[in-house]
């Protein structure tokens, strides 16, 4: 099961963002510890978005220094955001968690609309202080939550810093690769991975997240806009019957 849906998740985490909203139900689902849900998907992540934002940077469609400071502020925001995991308790989490990714998932239903308005701009420079305030936000949010965390970026990518949308998929996909790996530093550190899990997972996140990252450099905008609705739509009405249903 997991194997699955790594591979999706790695997929449409790739073209979309939004894999971790797939990984984590399933970890808590099997009955893993909300802690160690957090960093074993932190683990299996890191495979995944390691291998698309280097498939976008090799493309020449992500140029990192371009974002120093978006980068800098995503480490330092993701760090702090998996060590405040340690103030709250398993029970307090088990509520939390799933909320807050219903949360993020409702939110990114509205955004969408921002995808078709504005003129892309590639030579576009995001000034010191958007690019800290988005990474320290964003970063914070993957460090101690996650699920979503690159729909995010795109939503922001797109509309506060014009990048069309292959370019935005690209920044979404090397911020996340940060912040993944900062926050599984800070989880090792905790000891809370469940590495013979989260090692397992990562080959099939890899697989899912190179031809995700290659489908969406390939076929651009035709591909990821309908496909980013479509995991909104899907993973927001899926987390509403797991809420609500019982």
């Amino acid at each position: 099961m997991f194997a699955v849906v790594s591979f999706t998740a790695g997929f449409v985490d790739a073209i979309a963002g939004g894999g971790g909203l797939l990984t984590v139900p399933a970890l808590l689902s099997a009955g893993i510890p909300p802690h160690l849900a957090l960093g074993t998907n932190k683990l299996s992540a890191t495979f995944g978005s390691s291998t698309a934002s280097f498939a976008f940077v090799r493309k020449g469609l992500f140029r990192p220094a371009d974002w120093r400071a978006a980068a800098l502020a995503t480490l330092i925001g993701a760090g702090f955001g998996a060590l405040l995991t340690r103030a709250f308790s398993a029970d307090v989490l088990k509520t939390l968690l799933p909320l807050s990714v219903l949360g993020a998932a409702l939110y990114l239903v509205w955004p969408r609309r921002s995808l078709r308005r504005g003129e892309p701009d590639p030579a576009f420079r995001a000034s010191g202080r958007s690019q800290w305030t988005a990474g320290l936000g964003i970063g914070f949010y993957d460090g101690f939550i996650g699920p979503g965390t690159g729909a995010f970026w795109m939503a922001v990518a797109v509309k506060y810093f014009r990048q069309d949308l292959v370019r935005g998929a690209g920044l979404a996909r090397f911020m996340n690769f940060l912040s993944n790996a900062a926050a599984l530093l800070m989880f090792a550190l905790l000891g809370n991975i469940d590495w013979a899990l989260g090692l397992a997972m990562g080959p099939a996140l890899m697989l899912g997240a190179w031809l995700g990252a290659h489908s969406a450099i390939r076929y651009g905008s035709p591909l990821i806009r309908p496909m980013f609705i479509a995991v909104v739509v899907a993973m927001t009405i899926r987390l509403l019957w797991v809420q609500f249903a019982h």
